[in-house]
């Protein structure tokens, strides 16, 4: 959804209203917020998507964070004034069209101003149509790059910084090839969603994407997942079960956090990219595969090789190319469209009437540090919505959500205690509270597994169904 400021005299706020999705995008940029209110309302009125800024460094925030257009501004500004900002936006955007309003003092200025490349100006008080005509005129010349939009490939990855712009770039070059990529990146930076938008743009497209995160399992279960079994193999072996290099076929299977797989299944991984060919557990045959192989980790996996956690020969096999995610923090500038994307989509869904942010609202998101990268600044915003009994989402609900955000980080022992939790219930739940069973499938003998049942006060037994309860 098109995104605008809303300035008003006695508010100013950030505001979700939507545009025509043909509406020529214009920035007005003027320090007195009577005008600038006054002069937005008529050329919303006029049709157009309309974005404020009360100075000349606010409107290059704009600029950065989505490119209008047309650009009209006052000359005489506080700061940086309109000559400036015309010479900085030539100078970052060129071709940009930019329309001076000036005082009459002021023309010899304006006339410099357009010999230099802006595209007119109007003496105040101008007449507005004359104004609206102008902006027509320099839309029609404006030469905001074709792909300034999103593409559809990547069309689910919200950015506009320079970084991500050539990320992006880079991305689609390496989408034509067929060599297996590694991404790069802490967690929450969004690797699984720049995986899909390499695939979406490669020539397997049409084929299906199959991710799994290697770290989410244990390591008979992701043996099973990826390569396949064979019925009767391993007890509670059923049916035959396909992998998922095989249910990848013609298409791309990524392997979210490939740093964390157990070094025994590290080596079968190297032998299936090597040959081309993938063995069922309980198999004695192979069956040739065509996958692209997209990996990705938040490791530094050179220091896991040096510490003997990593096989060196899978990580060259995995990273024949490479593409690095910027942490938010580096990229601060798709803060603001991403916090507008986040607070259209979750209002959406919760049918909840909150329009936007206030300014000190959106200062506070900008500089936050994001440890949690753009995962945690979704999880903070949807906290915000839900807290907040106004429109315009202020700072201190804002403040609020980010210090609730962090106060549920846990520690090591608690997350490894939660985690254990979990595994063991969902083994029991499998095997119908059959200890023996889910001792081996989780590859500890009996009394190891119990021990670790009385630690967390799990009872066998309660797994077990009616009938088997009853014998």
């Amino acid at each position: 959804m098109p995104t605008t400021l809303d300035h008003r005299p006695d508010q100013r706020v950030v505001s979700l209203r939507a545009a025509s999705p043909q509406a020529t995008r214009v920035l007005i940029v003027d320090d007195d917020p009577d005008l600038l209110t006054l002069l937005g309302m008529k050329l919303r009125t006029s049709g157009f998507e309309v974005t404020t800024a009360a100075n000349a460094l606010a409107a290059l925030a704009q600029i950065a964070a989505q490119r209008p257009e047309v650009v009209v501004t006052d000359i005489r500004m506080d700061g940086l004034d309109g000559m400036e900002l015309f010479a900085e936006i030539d100078r970052r955007y060129r071709g940009l069209p930019v329309i001076l309003l000036t005082a009459h003092g002021n023309i010899p200025d304006a006339v410099a101003a357009i010999q230099s490349g802006a595209f007119g100006y109007l003496t105040k008080p101008y007449d507005i149509e004359r104004l609206i005509g102008q902006i027509r005129q320099a839309a029609k010349q404006s030469s905001v790059p074709a792909d300034s939009a999103p593409a559809s490939w990547s069309k689910a990855i919200i950015a506009r910084s320079s970084v991500m712009q050539d990320l992006l770039t880079r991305a689609r070059r390496i989408a034509g090839g067929d060599s297996s990529l590694l991404i790069h990146g802490e967690s929450g930076t969004g690797k699984e969603l720049l995986a899909r938008a390499v695939h979406d743009a490669s020539r397997r497209n049409q084929g299906p994407f199959i991710a799994i995160n290697c770290a989410a399992m244990p390591e008979g279960l992701l043996e099973s997942e990826l390569f396949g079994h064979r019925k009767g193999s391993f007890t509670g072996a059923t049916e035959d079960h396909p992998g998922l290099f095989q249910e990848a076929s013609g298409g791309t299977l990524f392997l979210d956090e490939i740093g964390d797989m157990p070094l025994s299944l590290q080596a079968k991984l190297l032998r299936v990219l090597e040959a081309r060919e993938v063995r069922a557990v309980g198999s004695t045959t192979s069956e040739p595969i065509d996958v692209r192989v997209i990996s990705a980790t938040h490791r530094d996996l050179p220091t896991a090789i040096a510490a003997g956690e990593f096989r060196d020969d899978l990580y060259y096999r995995l990273n024949v190319l490479t593409l690095s995610l910027p942490p938010l923090r580096e990229r601060r500038e798709d803060i603001p469209v991403l916090a507008n994307h986040f607070i259209s989509d979750i209002t959406g869904r919760y049918d909840k009437r909150v329009r936007g942010l206030m300014p000190e609202a959106m200062n506070l998101l900008t500089a936050a540090a994001w440890p949690g990268n753009i995962r945690q600044l979704q999880n903070v915003l949807e906290q915000a919505i839900a807290l907040s009994a106004q429109e315009w989402i202020p700072a201190n609900v804002i403040e609020q959500s980010l210090n609730a955000d962090e106060s549920e980080l846990r520690g090591f022992e608690e997350e490894r205690k939660r985690f254990e939790f979990d595994y063991l219930t969902r083994l029991l739940k499998q095997t119908n509270g059959g200890v023996t069973q889910a001792a081996r499938i989780a590859k500890r003998n009996r009394t190891e597994f119990y021990k670790l049942l009385q630690r967390h006060g799990i009872e066998a037994a309660s797994f077990k169904s009616k009938d088997d309860k009853g014998r």
